[in-house]
């Protein structure tokens, strides 16, 4: 662990080095009694940029301008529009730009691409996902393996962390995959743990998957837009996330999906249509037979939801302008220094006050470090936001921070510590 002086100049000066100081100027930072919160929750809500207002009131006066006539003139016609985002979210996603497409909510994809690829047949119809995923993908499985007349409890294996542990180890999970190969249908996990912040090793697990002919899928809600990712490179056969966390693009954004081009052409592979997945060419003649356009498009189903995708691209933008090897160079930096200002505290405060229970790697976490409150945690978050800074909390005894690269400084972390030792009367 890299050794950081817990002190206000020391903060500052880190955040003089930093390449990306600059880009804090282009969100809307929330302000608390006249005074700007240290955000640390953008793992549950991205800020705003200050560019998305601009980019939906283009859109706003496409639709004054135009009317329906929206979707076919103007230098961004609607109809395309989305496909100017997606060369930036591939180079996010490790993908080709065939391989993804921006539509819906993460809930609503993960139905759609299971759809496509829970295929249960014989004694081969179980799935395997980490115990404590986020809710929404527990109960999409689970209404899924009912659909197909298998009881839940019977068909969804869990894996959790050891006895004493808070995170699931690698070699446990492929142990499970090895154990059960001959039942599994489908993997799919988070590629971080929603709670812990653990960072699975996602291409060592799809290999071993792939090894024994399982399908991998992956919920990306809270890696994507926070750590590197090359879909394609490490054959993911499907993924699914939303767009309002990391890639800041507005409460309940418009979400996105991954499906591997291997999958493509493959015509036994079912899937649920709609029209905006009709090959584009010939949309519009309204023929009766469907016909997919080529690569993730053919798996669209309604039509582009414009106002949030223009969120989308103001977002995206500043993204391909910082660049994701500086944004991660930066994250590791930044969370590291988090993880020394916790440990700080923890120490001044006697040794018992919090715990991590997020890793230590940076190989294995993104922004996020989970943290355990042993006495009265709720009490710790409440007087954390009356200070005006801004955690996550989760039941029973966790506050989430995550310092996001784009727009957290390192003198907001050195400010959650220097509370967090007043809270605790270090």
């Amino acid at each position: 662990m890299k050794h950081f002086d817990f002190s206000l100049q020391s903060a500052q000066k880190l955040d003089e080095l930093d390449p990306l100081k600059t880009y804090r100027d282009k969100f809307n930072i929330p302000v608390h009694e006249n005074k700007t919160w240290v955000y640390l929750c953008g793992n549950s809500l991205g800020l705003q940029p200050k560019s998305a207002s601009v980019e939906i009131n283009n859109v706003l006066d496409y639709w004054k301008k135009y009317a329906v006539e929206g979707w076919f003139m103007g230098d961004n016609p609607w109809l395309t529009y989305h496909q100017s985002l997606i060369p930036s979210l591939a180079k996010i996603a490790g993908a080709k730009s065939s391989e993804i497409t921006i539509m819906n909510t993460l809930s609503v994809n993960l139905h759609l691409l299971l759809v496509s690829f829970y295929r249960p047949k014989g004694k081969k119809y179980k799935i395997l996902m980490e115990g404590s995923a986020f809710p929404s993908d527990q109960y999409a499985l689970a209404s899924q393996v009912k659909f197909h007349g298998y009881d839940p409890e019977d068909a969804i294996i869990e894996i959790f962390p050891r006895e004493g542990e808070k995170c699931i180890r690698t070699e446990d999970i492929q142990s499970v995959i090895e154990l059960k190969k001959d039942e599994l249908a489908l993997i799919l996990l988070g590629g971080i743990n929603y709670l812990t912040g653990q960072l699975f090793d996602i291409k060592h697990l799809s290999d071993f998957a792939k090894r024994h002919e399982v399908v991998f899928g992956l919920d990306l809600a809270h890696a994507i837009g926070n750590v590197p990712l090359k879909l394609h490179d490490w054959g993911i056969d499907f993924a699914v996330w939303c767009s309002y966390k990391y890639l800041n693009s507005g409460p309940g954004g418009i979400a996105g999906a991954f499906i591997h081009e291997k999958h493509h052409l493959n015509t036994n592979l079912p899937r649920f249509e709609g029209w905006w997945g009709y090959e584009l060419k010939e949309r519009f003649k309204m023929a009766k037979n469907f016909v997919p356009e080529k690569g993730a498009e053919g798996w669209q189903i309604s039509t582009s939801q414009l106002l949030p995708l223009a969120a989308h691209k103001a977002a995206l933008e500043i993204f391909e302008k910082a660049g994701f090897s500086t944004l991660r160079a930066k994250s590791e930096l930044l969370t590291s220094y988090l993880y020394a200002v916790l440990m700080h505290v923890n120490e001044k405060s006697g040794g018992n006050f919090l715990q991590i229970i997020t890793p230590d790697d940076i190989n294995q976490r993104g922004c996020q470090l989970s943290v355990v409150f042993n006495t009265n945690p709720k009490d710790v978050f409440n007087a954390l936001i009356a200070k005006g800074i801004i955690g996550d909390w989760r039941e029973p005894n966790i506050i989430r921070f995550s310092p996001v690269p784009l727009y957290n400084s390192f003198k907001d972390v050195y400010l959650l510590g220097e509370a967090l030792l007043e809270i605790s009367n270090a």
